[in-house]
C-alpha cells in the first residue's frame, strides 16, 4: 500500500477531516471543520506541509491555494471543486478525488461557500495563502 493509500483510508476509518503525511514519515489526523486544520497547522509552522501528502474530506479552490503554497507534494480529495483544479494544474501537483463538484457548498448547502465565493476570481494562490494565513 502507498503512503497516499495509507492516508485516503485512514481519513475514512478514523472519519478524521484531515490527514496529514509528513515529510519525516509521521501520519496525524485532524478533525476540524473547512479549512481550520491547514490554518492551525501553517500558524504554527509554515514550512510543516512542505512535500507532505494530503488526504482532505473537501479540497476546494482556497484550500488547494493554501496547500500549493504550502508545498503538499500530493493531494487526495474525496471531494474537490473544479475550481480547484486550475490552482493545482497550474503548480504541477499530483491529485486526486472521490467525487468532482463544480463548488464547494456553504453550510446551509444552499449555495457557494463564503471563502470560495471571495476568492473566486483570484487567480494567485500565493494572495489567498497571505490573506488567510499570515493575517
Amino acid at each position: 500500500m502507498t503512503e497516499l493509500e495509507e492516508i485516503k483510508n485512514r481519513l475514512k476509518e478514523k472519519k478524521a477531516s484531515l490527514v496529514v503525511a509528513y515529510e519525516d514519515g509521521t501520519i496525524k489526523d485532524y478533525y476540524q471543520s473547512r479549512i481550520m486544520d491547514l490554518v492551525s497547522i501553517l500558524k504554527q509552522d509554515e514550512n510543516a506541509l512542505k512535500n507532505s501528502k494530503i488526504a482532505d474530506k473537501v479540497v476546494g479552490k482556497v484550500a488547494s491555494s493554501i496547500m500549493v503554497e504550502a508545498g503538499v507534494k500530493e493531494i487526495y480529495a474525496e471531494t474537490l471543486s473544479e475550481m480547484a483544479i486550475p490552482v493545482l494544474e497550474n503548480a504541477n501537483r499530483a491529485y486526486s478525488f472521490g467525487k468532482l463538484v463544480p463548488y464547494i457548498k456553504n453550510n446551509d448547502q444552499t449555495g457557494m461557500c463564503p471563502m470560495e465565493t471571495k476568492f473566486q476570481e483570484e487567480k494567485e494562490p500565493r494572495k489567498i495563502y497571505r490573506e488567510i494565513i499570515c493575517k
